[in-house]
């Protein structure tokens, strides 16, 4: 067997992004939006409510996402205990997000240039992507009571094609959601995408599949605010939920980075013309059995093997088809391993 080592120049790393989907059955815009009762009436359901694409007592029933709501003041659900008040699902909410955004249990959330006590959660299902949400991918829209100029409807969008600097928090890059659809702002909208007053619509988290919706900004342009004053477990998700299902349209791709290690094998004119099969050399002699493969000996490689310096095989590469091999020819083959 022969051994050829591999120089640094023979590696070349490269990456490439690849986007698809998000929704089951590779839909670009959710078909459906189910909720279950049995999730919502158990002890979750004080927390959070699951979304499915279809009925969720349907065998092909899939969780797309979740909604919540965090409160900084326990405001927007019923307390653990009534006997210790200031403790409650809205509130153990805001403080789980505040931590994995934030990573400052005294930071504050601030949408646009407003501070906010506050924030609905939208959080994509963990079996929808790889590794990432694709920013500029995202429609959302809204419906409410309060007819505006789209019929009662805001789409919503994050503003990362026009942005020029890329902020990033503990949970990695962050987005500011602004009016718009699938990365396109709208600007007739205080020339920016968002109400000055009530900062933007939320934050973007592509690295963490979660969407945060500041309610001051939403009902101020729909219907669709926290209940403030009525500590009623799920009544503001519930309330995002009818206007996400009202809206009826809600796109969002992945995207994935795959890493490829191409190496390059070369075999030259003087290299492995000769065979170490049996059928090659006489057992008893030693000798080479067709005296034309002395001087003119072919070969026809089929397999590459990888192997590390104490000559233990790593990986096996295929070849398509047989090359032949003669001190005429050489031959360049390029072995890609994807990780």
């Amino acid at each position: 067997m022969a051994f050829n080592t591999l120089a640094p120049e023979d590696f070349v790393v490269s990456s490439d992004t690849i986007t698809s989907t998000l929704w089951s059955n590779n839909t670009l815009n959710l078909p459906g939006f189910f909720t279950s009762s049995t999730q919502e009436a158990g002890s979750s359901g004080d927390f959070y409510l699951n979304v499915y694409q279809t009925s969720s007592t349907n065998l092909a029933a899939e969780i797309q996402f979740a909604i919540a709501y965090g409160n900084k003041y326990s405001s927007g659900s019923a307390f653990f205990n009534n006997s210790a008040p200031g403790f409650s699902p809205s509130r153990t909410t805001y403080g789980q997000y505040r931590n994995l955004v934030l990573g400052d249990e005294n930071a504050n959330f601030l949408f646009g240039n407003v501070t906010s006590s506050d924030f609905f959660v939208i959080s994509i299902d963990r079996t929808r992507y790889k590794e990432s949400l694709l920013p500029g991918s995202l429609t959302l829209v809204l419906s409410g009571s309060q007819v505006g100029s789209n019929g009662g409807k805001l789409s919503l969008t994050d503003n990362s094609n026009i942005t020029t600097t890329n902020i990033f928090t503990d949970a990695g890059r962050i987005f500011q959601i602004v009016s718009g659809s699938a990365g396109t702002v709208y600007t007739g909208v205080n020339s920016n995408g968002w109400s000055l007053a009530s900062g933007s619509y939320g934050w973007f988290l592509p690295d963490i599949s979660t969407i945060l919706l500041n309610p001051l900004a939403i009902s101020s342009s729909l219907n669709v605010g926290p209940n403030r004053t009525t500590n009623s477990d799920g009544f503001n998700y519930r309330t995002l939920y009818t206007a996400i299902s009202g809206g009826g349209n809600f796109q969002l791709n992945n995207q994935e980075t795959i890493s490829s290690d191409y190496i390059f094998i070369r075999a030259r004119n003087a290299e492995f013309n000769y065979s170490e099969n049996p059928s090659f050399i006489s057992g008893s002699t030693g000798e080479v059995v067709f005296n034309q493969f002395v001087n003119h000996p072919q070969t026809f490689p089929t397999t590459i093997g990888l192997y590390n310096d104490a000559h233990e095989l790593l990986a096996v590469a295929k070849l398509s088809r047989p090359l032949l091999k003669d001190f005429t020819k050489e031959a360049l083959v390029r072995v890609k391993l994807d990780f």
